[in-house]
C-alpha cells in the first residue's frame, strides 16, 4: 500500500510539475507576445524619427533667428551713436542759443 501510495504521489508530483512548467511557459509566451504589442502599439521607432526631423527642421530658423539679433545688435549700435551724436549736437545747439543771447544783451 506503501507503494501504491508513494507511486501516486509521484504521478501527481509530476502532473504537478508538468502543469506548472507549462504554465511558466505560457506566461513567458504571453509576456514576449504583450512586449511586442506595446513595441508596436506605441509606434516609439516613427516618432523618433519625426521628432528627429523635426528638431533638423528648426536648424535653419535657430540660423536664420541668429542672423536676425546679430543684425539687430549692429542696428542698436549704430542707433545708440546715433542718439549719442543727437545729444551731442543738442548740447551745442543750446551753449550755441545760450552765447547768442549774451552776445545780444
Amino acid at each position: 500500500m506503501a507503494s501504491a501510495s508513494s507511486t501516486s504521489a509521484k504521478s501527481l508530483f509530476a502532473d504537478s510539475k508538468s502543469r506548472l512548467a507549462d504554465r511558466v511557459q505560457n506566461n513567458v509566451n504571453n509576456i514576449a507576445s504583450l512586449t511586442r504589442q506595446i513595441q508596436r502599439g506605441s509606434k516609439t521607432n516613427e516618432i523618433i524619427m519625426t521628432s528627429a526631423r523635426n528638431f533638423v527642421a528648426q536648424e535653419q530658423t535657430v540660423v536664420n533667428s541668429e542672423s536676425a539679433l546679430k543684425k539687430s545688435q549692429q542696428m542698436m549700435d549704430r542707433m545708440n551713436y546715433d542718439h549719442l551724436s543727437v545729444v551731442k549736437s543738442a548740447t551745442a545747439i543750446s551753449e550755441a542759443v545760450q552765447q547768442t543771447a549774451a552776445m545780444q544783451r
